[in-house]
């Protein structure tokens, strides 16, 4: 008999790497740059963009993943639905990232999560 519990595990896992790869495709992410944003190896970034691996709920790759649509979304939802736009923004330079380009701040952890609050804070401004 299938247990609830693991097909729900199963169903999140596979709508997070989704929305992960399908994120990461929208905002033309090179699979080195993912690889460092989730901190994972670049056989498993592979197998994510392929279909092959799905992200374990509740692990730390897990928690980086949610983030890293938090921030897609956000700034989808700021550039107006704009994937252009939105490459854009995670491809220049920024001074609110001591003037290098978010691309290269969300590889950290610590540089993630300013990118989701700074995109968050704008998104607010009226």
């Amino acid at each position: 008999m299938l247990d609830p519990a693991s097909a729900n595990a199963d169903d999140r896992a596979r709508v997070l790497s989704r929305a992960v790869v399908e994120a990461a495709a929208r905002l033309q992410l090179r699979p080195g740059v993912l690889r460092q944003v989730l901190g994972i190896s670049q056989p498993t970034a592979s197998r994510l963009l392929h279909g092959r691996y799905q992200i374990p709920p509740e692990s730390k790759t897990w928690e980086l993943a949610a983030l890293f649509v938090r921030l897609y979304r956000a700034l989808f939802a700021m550039v107006g639905g704009n994937d252009e736009f939105a490459r854009l923004w995670l491809e220049t330079p920024n001074r609110a990232f001591d003037d290098r380009a978010p691309a290269e701040v969300i590889q950290r952890i610590d540089g993630l999560l300013h990118a989701c609050e700074y995109v968050d804070a704008h998104r607010a401004r009226v």
